[in-house]
């Protein structure tokens, strides 16, 4: 969430750069609700000044042995309408903190200006792409001619956008997991976590899931609104929620695993081949709760985490910065992570790895103690893939295949493999 005290201070200038990621965030609807607060509260102010004089006369009186100062049916009407004012007040507040919560991060100065996707700029690219002596097949080819992927089996079990894997592509996905969570906890510094799938409605509000995103989320049919975790970061940021962190305790450095679920609503007819774009995928999660001046740079050092992992199993990417129409909801700035993928001969987002500021933690109410016993501050949160395993295993197959449709194993996954070089 955007701090109020700067919309009332510069509305303009804010909603001057929410208009970078396109669209129009209602300047008009925030003016016509601050004012409406404003003349509330002034009224407000103005009625508990007029009870409190009117107490205090009372008092006065009867202490001198006088009557009241007004007929208590009137001092009854006047606290009764101040009642009622502080019922609209609340009202009023809640419908503006509805419209706080469905208002995006503002753009970092450093991000470049674009409507979308196009706009993007390359800030760097490594490994060399590889030329084959044989015409490459894609995943879903060279998992299918080996019965080690079978989306038909997957399709009658739930539908379209799931998969089954057998034997040796099910060991490598859960090798290419062991292997990613244990360079973030062994190599990287991150301390791994266990956490629930399963949150409910304030956990997502706090990452700015919710409201917006209702229709991408799988909710479950149960009394109170509890949902699958679209990603870890839900479950890792939150643990931060509603608490002061002690000064010295920052930086925070979580890694896990988990499942994640997207009902991809906005993606109908999109990328659909294969296991690109899944209700059901696997992801390793980074992320980092930091102290405010400490967040760029832990950006730079969690994207350099993600992109190790792609080093290791040497497969040629690209990090994107993504441009202000490209943003997500809650990010200042995001590099994008994109892997080259032969079966389609271009690159593919992998990870994308975002510094929130203090978007979500006030949202969460996300604090670390002053040193020296001042006021709590906001902490600053990151995030980012690390990777999503998916579709590591995807980039792994295309760019290590053989002529003979086998997948060499880099020498860094090898011992997740059993030794294993080909499969």
């Amino acid at each position: 969430m955007l701090d109020p005290r700067l919309l009332r201070n510069d509305p303009d200038g804010v909603f001057r750069r929410l208009a970078l990621r396109g669209g129009d965030y209602g300047p008009a609807a925030y003016r016509d609700l601050e004012n409406r607060r404003k003349t509330l509260q002034v009224e407000l102010e103005g009625l508990q000044a007029e009870v409190n004089r009117q107490s205090r006369e009372t008092g006065e009186r009867r202490a001198g042995g006088g009557g009241a100062a007004q007929p208590p049916a009137e001092v009854g009407r006047l606290k009764k309408r101040l009642k009622e004012k502080r019922a609209q007040f609340a009202g009023l507040q809640d419908e503006l903190n509805g419209f706080l919560l469905n208002l995006p991060n503002i753009p970092d100065e450093s991000v470049p200006p674009g409507a979308d996707e196009s706009a993007n700029v390359e800030v760097r690219r490594r490994g060399d792409v590889r030329s084959f002596d044989f015409k490459p097949l894609d995943h879903v080819a060279l998992g299918e001619q080996s019965g080690l992927l079978d989306i038909a089996a997957a399709a009658k079990i739930s539908g379209s956008r799931y998969c089954v894997l057998y034997g040796a592509l099910a060991q490598l996905q859960r090798a290419l997991t062991r292997f990613m969570l244990e360079l973030h906890a062994g190599r990287h510094g991150y301390r791994e976590v266990y956490a629930p799938y399963i949150v409910h409605a304030d956990a997502l509000t706090g990452t700015g899931q919710l409201p917006k995103f209702e229709g991408d989320l799988f909710r479950l049919q149960t009394d109170n609104p509890f949902y699958l975790i679209p990603t870890a970061e839900v479950s890792l940021t939150n643990l931060c929620r509603d608490r002061i962190i002690e000064d010295g305790a920052l930086p925070l450095k979580l890694v896990a695993h988990t499942p994640c679920f997207r009902s991809e609503a906005g993606a109908y007819g999109k990328d659909t081949h294969g296991l690109i774009r899944q209700h059901q995928f696997e992801k390793v999660e980074l992320v980092q709760v930091v102290a405010a001046g400490q967040s760029w740079q832990a950006l730079e050092e969690l994207t350099a985490h993600a992109e190790a992992v792609l080093d290791l199993l040497e497969l040629p990417y690209r990090v994107v910065v993504l441009c202000a129409g490209d943003l997500g909801f809650a990010s200042a700035k995001t590099y994008d992570i994109e892997v080259w993928m032969p079966g389609e001969g271009r690159y593919r987002e992998i990870s994308s790895c975002s510094n929130m500021l203090d978007f979500q933690a006030r949202r969460m109410k996300a604090r670390v103690r002053a040193p020296g016993g001042g006021k709590p501050a906001l902490v600053h949160t990151l995030n980012g893939s690390g990777l999503a395993v998916g579709r590591t295993l995807i980039a792994l197959m295309e760019n290590h295949q053989t002529a003979d449709g086998r997948i060499r194993i880099p020498p860094a996954l090898q011992p997740y493999m059993n030794g294993c070089e080909l499969i």
